[in-house]
């Protein structure tokens, strides 16, 4: 089966790719806790922060669709948890509405946090996307080990990523078995199928990390990963920390 890599575009030469992995990993931290931290109001602030992960994007190269793309996933989610807000947030009524036996009203102020939630979730995940996609996943992992991330998170970030494709195959193989076989009938009958394949899916994904762990420990495993490429902090990481920073505070001088 095709799939799509998080780190599909990792192979770019630009700017971005070429820093350490360490300093991209350390300046998206930074942007993410800068966003964040901005007021709700300002939001003059959150245009130069959309200006500034623009720019960097432009100049990694990445395909605009695609992070496009990327970008949207994260939507659904936002708004499954903070779609509510609008309707129990207290403050000025913007509207009332009559929902079945219920009526409901929505506020200014809830309206802004539902916005500002939005706007630094999508900022947010726009630098993610920048971060994984410029940085091979291997590099990433490394560089988060030297930072001091514990060794089992760099493992369960590893195996995630080798094997989550596997899985995904093994979903596609019960799907089209299951279509196979004329998938139909009423939905009480297809809710229990699909329980089955989930239940199939949790067993052999069992079956498959102990057959692999049982593997690993035959190779010699010690729960050390080793590597033959290593990471060098430069003078060009040193220069792009430091006035990234540097840009990262200065709506905080200008505006606040």
């Amino acid at each position: 089966m095709k799939h799509s890599f998080i780190d599909q575009y990792s192979g770019l030469d630009s700017l971005i790719h070429r820093l350490d992995p360490r300093t991209k990993f350390i300046t998206s931290l930074a942007f993410i806790v800068a966003v964040v931290l901005t007021p709700a109001s300002n939001w003059r602030v959150f245009a130069f922060y959309f200006c500034l992960i623009a720019v960097l994007l432009v100049i990694s190269k990445l395909p605009p669709l695609y992070v496009l793309k990327r970008s949207l996933v994260i939507f659904p989610f936002v708004l499954m948890i903070a779609i509510f807000i609008p309707f129990f947030k207290q403050g000025e009524v913007a509207g009332s509405y009559n929902i079945w036996l219920w009526q409901v009203s929505v506020t200014y102020s809830g309206l802004l946090i539902l916005a500002n939630v939005v706007v630094k979730a999508w900022l947010c995940i726009l630098s993610l996307i920048l971060l994984s996609s410029a940085t091979k996943l291997a590099d990433l992992l490394k560089g988060l080990k030297q930072l001091g991330v514990p060794r089992v998170i760099i493992l369960i970030l590893s195996f995630m990523y080798r094997y989550v494709f596997v899985l995904v195959d093994e979903v596609m193989r019960m799907r089209q078995a299951r279509d196979s076989r004329n998938f139909g009938g009423n939905r009480l009958y297809q809710l229990r199928t699909i329980g089955n394949m989930v239940g199939t899916l949790f067993i052999r994904s069992y079956e498959r990390g102990e057959r692999v762990y049982v593997a690993m420990l035959s190779r010699g495993f010690d729960g050390e990963v080793r590597t033959l490429h290593k990471l060098s902090f430069r003078q060009v990481d040193a220069y792009f920390s430091t006035t990234f920073c540097l840009i990262l505070i200065l709506p905080g001088i200008v505006w606040w």
